[in-house]
């Protein structure tokens, strides 16, 4: 997922990011979402669908007595700054535009689609960002080196750097290497320097991961990575290790190298979850199918969600506010009672009420109904 406009120094999108898009907005809050396409010729008519669009709200706002000509204005006004921040001709799969009255406004590309809409109301419609984020894999990657450590946003195949929270991490002036490694006292020296250093990257690591924890693989030479865990401790769980000197490497390579590291970690929470779900069972705190999640996701009883991946199912509401799995592709169905992604309302309820959200292969939990939930109580 690649965003644009206020909040485009941040990189990649993240929680602190997501939670704060999600909060309530003056009215008009407006959102604009459409499909886009990734490749010529297809890609050609998006422009033409966004300023029908984009025509659309200003109808809807010239329209609307509760809104101000001043607000309508503004609104249109970040609209167009958001559109023109985004290059169509790179699209991934879907667009999100958000602006507010007050000035605010964001731009978001989302390689899963989107049903085309305009919302206009106090909040943002977020529920395609939640699902884009949930759904694909979030590391922190840490580069240990002599001139610096760096941090690294990973969100599925993207990785940019973190230059925030303290990041980069470099030498204070003095500490420099200065080639007297080659006698005992030099060692000494540079050894404490990497101590200073490590224990600096640790303590930002930490405060980073009090917002935002994901696993962290950790780059660097075997020396450097020693330093780093004589200052970690217990503090850090490290997912994975890549080995060698990559100060200057290119984020795709630190991607490419982290991969295989970041499977097997994969592979092992996976085993992990099972373990999980299997002990809530024998302690009556474990519910599986989508009917029975969504029940007590909604009582705000959902302590850790555990979903495929690959799982999405579109339901019905009844009358009494049961949900009601249907057959048929996402999306295809219409209708005020209908949820498009009954998994995706479930996924952002669950993070509304402090769950975790755990996803997992497809088919792997084919014993559970390819969803399950641990409760609190």
């Amino acid at each position: 997922m690649r965003q644009q406009g206020q909040l485009a120094d941040r990189g990649i999108m993240d929680a602190v990011t997501l939670s704060d898009l999600r909060k309530p907005r003056t009215f008009p809050a407006v959102s604009v979402l459409m499909p886009t396409h990734r490749r010529p010729p297809q890609n050609q008519q998006d422009q033409i669908r966004l300023r029908n669009l984009l025509a659309e709200v200003r109808r809807r706002l010239r329209q609307d007595p509760g809104v101000a000509d001043a607000a309508a204005d503004e609104v249109l006004r970040g609209l167009e700054r958001a559109a023109g921040e985004v290059d169509l001709r790179h699209a991934e799969d879907g667009l999100v535009l958000f602006a507010t009255g007050d000035g605010e406004h964001h731009a978001f590309t989302v390689a899963q689609p989107v049903d085309e809409r305009v919302v206009v109301d106090t909040t943002f419609a977020t529920r395609d960002l939640v699902a884009a984020y949930t759904r694909s894999t979030k590391y922190w990657l840490l580069s240990l080196s002599d001139q610096a450590v760096r941090l690294w946003d990973g969100q599925g195949e993207e990785l940019a750097e973190h230059a925030a929270d303290g990041f980069p991490i470099e030498p204070e002036p003095g500490d420099e290497p200065n080639g007297t490694r080659s006698s005992p006292r030099g060692a000494q020296h540079g050894d404490e320097r990497h101590r200073k250093l490590m224990r600096e990257a640790v303590s930002a690591l930490e405060g980073v991961l009090a917002g935002d924890r994901r696993p962290v693989v950790v780059a660097g030479v075997t020396r450097h990575q020693a330093f780093f865990d004589e200052a970690a401790g217990p503090a850090v769980t490290v997912a994975g290790r890549v080995d060698g000197a990559y100060e200057g490497a290119p984020a795709s390579t630190l991607a490419e190298l982290a991969r295989p590291a970041l499977d097997a970690y994969e592979d092992l929470r996976e085993v992990a979850v099972l373990t999980e779900l299997e002990a809530a069972r024998g302690l009556q705190r474990y519910v599986a199918g989508v009917r029975r999640v969504a029940e007590l996701v909604g009582e705000g009883r959902g302590e850790h969600l555990v979903v495929e991946r690959g799982y999405y199912a579109p339901a019905v509401r009844t009358g009494t506010g049961e949900l009601i799995p249907v057959d048929g592709r996402l999306g295809a169905l219409r209708g005020a009672d209908v949820v498009d992604d009954v998994v995706d309302d479930i996924i952002e309820t669950t993070l509304e009420y402090g769950g975790e959200v755990t996803f997992v292969s497809d088919g792997f939990l084919v014993d559970h109904d390819r969803i399950a939930l641990v409760v609190r109580f």
